[in-house]
């Protein structure tokens, strides 16, 4: 292998397919390695563990063509620290050379062989905006459960109904769900899949802004497997997942289809007065919201130690409700919302409130991305 590439697109590549080696290679020590292939004009660099894959194709000038096993995180450690200068990458037996500039590494090297072939890409179903994706996506999973004895909750189910695309993710202690529009290539496809959360939080954030990406899942019924693609100045990114094989619950219904209190709140003040008084909520303990016409009062405390309150203009329509939330769940959800202003349609102080974007007091509540959380009792 001789290979030359500009620095920034290989560290780029390289800390991109790094990211997906596992944590801990147990008995296939080639799995915490990266394959390195040159050939034609350009290189790909994929690292698998045998649930999700990772392809990147960068362009390069390609002397001799060839495949080289080399340590994942290390490779990536070496092109972060790199000077700004071309990279050369020459295989040598059992060895790879690196240098740029007057820095050169050899790196010992894996049978190519041992490496286990990447899963092929399903079919693409369709392509959706870069930007709304990551968005979605990053909404969603904020609900996303990490607990692996209930793996279904790990996960973000994805539904494809013509051109709509929803997310929906559950912890059981709160429930995000997003709509979008997206471009299927046929119109009447009906299909969902299961995916880890973390794999699409990973997908969401490499995306380049302003591209789109292609979804890939198997048209033939069997599942099993998702994929995404997306291209940028990076090179084309391709990345494959199995899906989670367990029911989602059915959580849709959860929402709360009337209130019998509603309250429009700005955003940002909110957020900074719960970042506030939340300081002093103990451990699994409530903080307060007391809402009264033209006023939201916030309460918190961890016994006599220390209290805190303070107060935000607020909107309210129905009847005065005060009503206990996880401090942290809260603030998951309001750094989710989008629009200038929070919707909260409540019922009873036991039951669980709905938050959606609203642009003004007056607006009627964005329900494409809806945050549902449940209460906790509330010290007397």
């Amino acid at each position: 292998m001789k290979v030359h590439v500009e620095k920034d697109v290989l560290s780029d590549a390289v800390a991109w397919a790094a990211r997906y080696l596992p944590a801990r290679a147990g008995s296939s020590p080639q799995l915490a390695c990266l394959r390195i292939a040159a050939s034609g004009d350009s290189v790909t660099v994929s690292g698998f563990d045998y649930e999700t894959s990772a392809q990147v194709t960068v362009p390069a000038k390609v002397a001799e063509d060839d495949v080289a096993l080399v340590s994942g995180r290390l490779l990536a450690d070496i092109c972060r620290a790199l000077p700004d200068q071309p990279v050369g990458l020459t295989a040598e037996g059992s060895r790879v050379s690196l240098t740029c500039g007057s820095s050169r590494f050899t790196l010992q090297t894996m049978s190519a062989g041992d490496y286990p072939d990447l899963p092929p890409m399903p079919s693409v179903i369709g392509t959706v905006g870069a930007d709304a994706f990551a968005l979605a996506a990053s909404q969603t999973i904020t609900a996303a459960g990490h607990d692996d004895m209930l793996p279904a909750l790990t996960g973000v189910k994805l539904e494809f109904e013509g051109p709509r695309l929803t997310m929906t993710a559950t912890d059981r202690f709160r429930l995000s769900l997003r709509e979008l529009e997206w471009g299927p290539r046929n119109m009447s496809v009906s299909a969902s899949a299961l995916v880890p959360a973390r794999v699409l939080g990973d997908t969401a954030r490499s995306v380049a802004p302003g591209t789109e990406l292609d979804i890939a899942l198997p048209t033939d019924g069997s599942g099993g497997l998702l994929g995404f693609v997306s291209a940028g100045a990076g090179g084309e990114r391709r990345t494959t997942t199995r899906l989670i094989d367990a029911a989602f619950p059915n959580v849709r219904q959860l929402f709360p289809s009337t209130a019998t209190s509603t309250a429009v709140v700005e955003v940002r003040p909110l957020l900074e007065s719960v970042k506030r008084v939340s300081l002093v909520a103990g451990r699994n303990t409530s903080i307060r919201l007391a809402f009264t016409d033209g006023e939201l009062t916030m309460e918190a405390g961890n016994g006599e130690e220390a209290q805190a309150t303070e107060s935000v203009a607020a909107s309210l329509t129905g009847d005065d409700i005060a009503i206990g939330f996880n401090p942290s769940y809260l603030l998951d959800g309001l750094g989710a919302i989008q629009g200038s202003h929070v919707h909260v349609a409540m019922t009873t102080p036991a039951k669980p409130a709905a938050f959606a974007a609203a642009d003004g007091t007056s607006a009627e509540p964005d329900l494409s991305f809806r945050y549902l959380l449940m209460p906790l009792r509330m010290q007397a």
